[in-house]
């Protein structure tokens, strides 16, 4: 264990964009669908979809497109961009961990900390098995686990009651503003991992997860 001290028990790590780079197999998968509806998207409009549930993103989408879709299409459609998702999420290996995030966890782990995910994939176990790190969390909350997703603060409350932790004990980290959101309405301490002004509500920026330092919030 760490002779450093901090003042947290748990940290909860986004997945997508803080432990690993999902979002161009999401844009490739999204893509294919507005594609297939006539519908404009690009890699712009994606960046918005950071941090926003499958049927979420999907309303965006639809919002765009030349016609309505009822309640059963825009389950296929969703169903259809999953598989295609899915598929390309097969090929991932541990080499797909982003530059920092194995040595975060390690670091977390060291210092007798609590380890959580909170993610809204849906896939995220799938992701955290071909990365080889699903041992490496304590406790996974995804979107099948909560009714509300990011902004809502509830899947991050989930993963801190998980844990047995007071939200007020826990660091969370994110990479999109409604994730950034979602930690701090939930009364944790929030880093952002990117760009400062899409990140303003985090209480410490930092550029990538190697610039990660425990001890130093």
């Amino acid at each position: 264990m760490s002779t450093q001290h901090t003042r947290f028990k748990a940290v909860i790590f986004d997945l997508d964009g803080v432990i690993t780079d999902t979002a161009r197999y999401h844009y490739l998968a999204w893509k294919r669908l507005a594609d297939g509806i006539d519908t404009p998207f690009d890699e712009a409009f994606n960046e918005a979809l950071k941090g926003i549930d499958r049927m979420g993103s999907l309303e965006l989408i639809l919002a765009r497109a030349p016609r309505t879709f009822d309640a059963g299409e825009k389950l296929a459609l969703a169903d259809a961009k999953n598989r295609h998702y899915q598929e390309l999420v097969a090929t991932m290996t541990p080499k797909d961990l982003l530059p920092g995030a194995l040595a975060a966890l390690e670091q977390v782990r060291a210092a007798g900390l609590r380890i959580g995910l909170a993610s809204v994939s849906k896939n995220a176990f799938t992701v955290l098995d071909r990365l080889g790190i699903r041992d490496r969390f304590d406790d996974v909350v995804d979107a099948a686990t909560v009714r509300r997703g990011k902004p809502d603060p509830e899947i991050f409350l989930t993963a801190a009651g998980h844990l047995g932790v007071a939200p007020a004990d826990c660091l969370g980290v994110e990479d999109a503003a409604a994730g950034v959101a979602s930690i701090k309405d939930a009364g944790m301490f929030a880093v952002g991992v990117g760009d400062p002004q899409v990140l303003a509500r985090a209480d410490r920026i930092i550029r990538s997860m190697e610039e990660f330092d425990l001890f130093a919030y």
